[in-house]
């Protein structure tokens, strides 16, 4: 079996559930199948705070309290190692024990790029570089963005499946994108009993992408804020009840205040869904998912499939999210649903509500025959040559 370290965000996320979902889905699925893992995160010194944001000394930062107490609630303590600056000071695996580490690695898994460190970057026999942020990454590399790089990897996979195909625009720049369905432990997400109420639909979400609009040969994308303003109506158009735990900025109190004149509930995610378990908790308390997604992910087809939308399917609810081409890849209609404006959206509720047992049904049953981590980490490794 190989040696793996996965490198991705998770003390640089503190208090995000689901964005600690991901990386310890890639360290723990890839555990499950054998491999030997090391979870690795690199975080500077002035990102270093406490829990009211107040910059802090990496020793009491709520960033390194975070990384201990979830590696550690996942059996990662001996196999994890948080880099604060330099490497002078860690949390977990002392510095020169992780060189050690990287210097015998056969594979680096670089969750969006996180690891830039030569030291732990160079060693690895090979280098793979997973794509959260499809069009992002793509036409930053493209346009030769400052600061930001591709370079250093063997390997290039995204979840956004139609990158490199025929409708999709999104530039490869000769570099061949692997497709890879964003991976879920089904252990970790046991179907929970049908709730009594079939139509709360919830989702987990930030407002405001911290990219900004993308231009592109005198085209702008869209984000995910743009899409959710095409769909304010659609609690009148429906009876049900939607429910966003949303990070929104104060500055986008305009928009907030549409949001729940229009019938949505926002909870503060801080609050809802602060670490893993409260994460997995919400989905699973909740009746179904709806959700849009950022438009440059819808605008160019990219086939992009949520790492969240992922957990609701493992936990049999139903997931209704904006149309990203997503039907090349996934079977819709049962289980997962799309839509691409309001009356399909509207429709989408109509029917899960309607036969919603079943959908549940489908939900789980999706879930298991596309989204397996073992199936899905274990395919990837074959397909790379890099099974160990």
């Amino acid at each position: 079996m190989a040696t793996v370290i996965v490198g991705g965000a998770l003390a640089n996320k503190p208090l995000n559930g689901g964005e600690a979902w991901v990386r310890l889905t890639w360290a723990l699925g890839l555990r499950r199948l054998g491999h030997e893992v090391c979870l690795v995160e690199q975080i500077a010194p002035e990102h270093c705070v406490d829990d009211r944001g107040t910059y802090v000394d990496f020793a009491s930062s709520i960033n390194r309290a975070y990384f201990e107490r979830v590696t550690g609630e996942f059996g990662l303590k001996g196999s994890a190692c948080l880099v604060c600056g330099d490497g002078s000071e860690t949390a977990g695996l002392p510095y020169p024990e992780l060189l050690d580490r990287a210097a015998n690695a056969d594979v680096l898994v670089n969750i969006s790029g996180h690891i830039t460190s030569e030291e732990i970057l160079r060693p690895p026999r090979t280098r793979v570089y997973v794509d959260l942020d499809p069009g992002f990454t793509q036409f930053w590399h493209t346009t030769e963005t400052p600061g930001f790089s591709l370079a250093g990897h063997d390997h290039y996979v995204t979840v956004a499946a139609n990158i490199g195909t025929d409708g999709c625009p999104i530039p490869t720049s000769g570099i061949p994108w692997h497709p890879v369905a964003p991976p879920v432990l089904l252990d970790e997400w046991p179907q929970p009993p049908t709730p009594t109420l079939a139509d709360r639909f919830t989702t987990i979400a930030t407002w405001r992408s911290p990219y900004g609009p993308l231009e592109y040969e005198g085209r702008t994308y869209g984000l995910k804020h743009h899409e959710f303003r095409r769909f304010l109506d659609l609690p009148h158009q429906v009876a049900a009840q939607f429910e966003l735990a949303l990070d929104i900025n104060r500055a986008d109190s305009a928009d907030l205040a549409a949001l729940r004149d229009n019938g949505w509930r926002v909870v503060d995610p801080r609050e809802a869904v602060p670490d893993p378990a409260s994460f997995r908790r919400f989905v699973r308390e909740s009746a179904a998912e709806f959700s849009v997604a950022q438009g440059i992910y819808v605008e160019t087809n990219s086939g992009w499939f949520s790492d969240r939308t992922a957990c609701y399917l493992a936990s049999g609810r139903p997931a209704l999210v904006q149309d990203t081409g997503l039907g090349r890849s996934y079977p819709l209609g049962e289980g997962l649903l799309a839509f691409s404006d309001l009356d399909g959206a509207a429709r989408g509720v109509g029917l899960i509500v309607a036969d919603y047992e079943e959908h549940c049904r489908a939900a789980r049953a999706l879930a298991e025959r596309h989204l397996d981590s073992d199936l899905v980490l274990g395919r990837l490794l074959d397909e790379l040559g890099i099974s160990g």
